[in-house]
């Protein structure tokens, strides 16, 4: 492992645990070159998982990639790293379990289907990138289709007030 300060590669390991419910390994590490500390992880590397594209090209599956779109598309919303990371771990396995190559398209229904259940906005949101919105109409079919009117915040006022006579 090279340390990210100063390139060495001489480190030793301070401190070793599981995380994400035992899929992986948090690793503490200190570079014994500049001293700094550093996190590292630990996980199976899952080369056999193909990802069909829409084009028919093929590429290995990438978590991390799947991991940056949803996180995009609850950025500002108040969804923890840890429901996210859980969320990710459900889709890569149902994936896994599924068979050695997946389509793109299905990646997104399984993405949809975990953002709608975390949240409406991030789900909107992906869908609109999934699914190439290209028209105002298409979006708001996407809010009808979620079949309730969005629930208001406490702590947002309300921008057209209903009159009270």
């Amino acid at each position: 492992m090279r340390c990210p300060k100063c390139g060495s590669r001489t480190d030793k390991v301070i401190d070793s645990r599981q995380s994400r419910a035992g899929t992986s390994i948090r690793r503490r590490r200190q570079c014994l070159k500049c001293k700094y500390r550093y996190t590292t992880y630990e996980e199976i590397e899952r080369t056999d998982l193909r990802v069909v594209k829409r084009d028919r090209s093929h590429e290995p599956f990438d978590r991390a990639k799947l991991v940056t779109s949803m996180a995009k598309a609850c950025e500002k919303r108040p969804i923890s790293l840890i429901v996210l990371e859980q969320a990710v771990d459900q889709i890569v396995h149902a994936l896994e379990t599924g068979g050695r190559e997946v389509a793109s398209a299905e990646i997104g229904k399984h993405v949809m289907a975990k953002l709608r259940d975390i949240d409406e906005v991030a789900f909107l949101r992906y869908a609109s990138v999934h699914q190439r919105f290209e028209q105002a109409d298409e979006f708001i079919d996407a809010v009808r289709a979620l079949g309730r009117r969005v629930r208001t915040s406490t702590q947002q006022r309300e921008l057209f007030p209903v009159e009270k006579r």
